[in-house]
């Protein structure tokens, strides 16, 4: 076979690795990414207020205690918002849709979980294993709790005195539950660099999804 100059264009001949994105799948929308940080800012403002009323050294320390009253009760009521803006996403949505859905793959993951074994195909998950369905549940009832109470003990015409009590009680301690909880979350993710980089950017490695969401098609994205 003959040429002819020009021919031949200057990637003939050439074969390219493949570029890094194409070894990347996306993980979330940046609809999903913004209501995530916004809310984990405002629960992470209503835990160091939180600490600053309850701990008599950190109170010492910052004072103006009415300013961090404040502070607090308007990052608790505005918690939810971030969620519920984010609702018109329908990848949002999608998720919502998929974290409350628990089958038994979920199940096993558990069981594997609880026996420690880290073997390969001994934790099937699809985009969410069950441990963050458990979370997200846990989280999401956690805190629409923290604001009924809270808002119980803010407006004290709405209810008697011994609910408002009450609700201080449930309030308190669910709050350092709360607290335990969303440290062990953040362990989490210092121990898995890869989902941080999906939270914080949209995309994960295939490989990556592949051995931790083996359940996880690409076409539902």
């Amino acid at each position: 076979m003959t040429s002819t100059p020009g021919w031949a264009g200057p990637t003939a001949g050439t074969t390219h690795p493949p570029s890094d994105s194409a070894s990347r799948i996306r993980r979330f929308t940046t609809a999903e990414r913004w209501v995530h940080r916004t809310t984990a800012w405002l629960v992470l403002l209503c835990v160091a207020t939180a600490a600053c009323l309850y701990v008599p050294q950190l109170a010492q320390l910052v004072g103006r205690r009415h300013l961090v009253v404040t502070v607090h009760e308007w990052s608790g009521l505005l918690t939810p918002v971030p969620l519920l803006a984010g609702l018109v996403s329908r990848a949002l949505r999608a998720d919502l849709s998929r974290l409350d859905r628990f089958g038994p793959h979920d199940r096993e993951w558990l069981r594997a979980a609880l026996r420690r074994d880290r073997t390969p195909g001994s934790r099937p998950a699809g985009k969410f294993n069950a441990g963050q369905k458990l979370y997200a549940a846990w989280i999401a009832g956690g805190l629409l709790v923290m604001l009924g109470t809270g808002l119980l003990m803010w407006f004290t015409g709405l209810a008697p005195l011994v609910w408002r009590t009450g609700a201080t009680f449930v309030h308190d301690w669910l709050a350092l539950a709360v607290g335990i909880v969303l440290a062990g979350h953040v362990a989490k993710a210092l121990a898995d660099p890869e989902a941080r980089r999906g939270m914080r950017t949209g995309s994960v490695e295939r490989l990556w999804a592949r051995a931790e969401h083996p359940l996880w098609r690409e076409p539902e994205e």
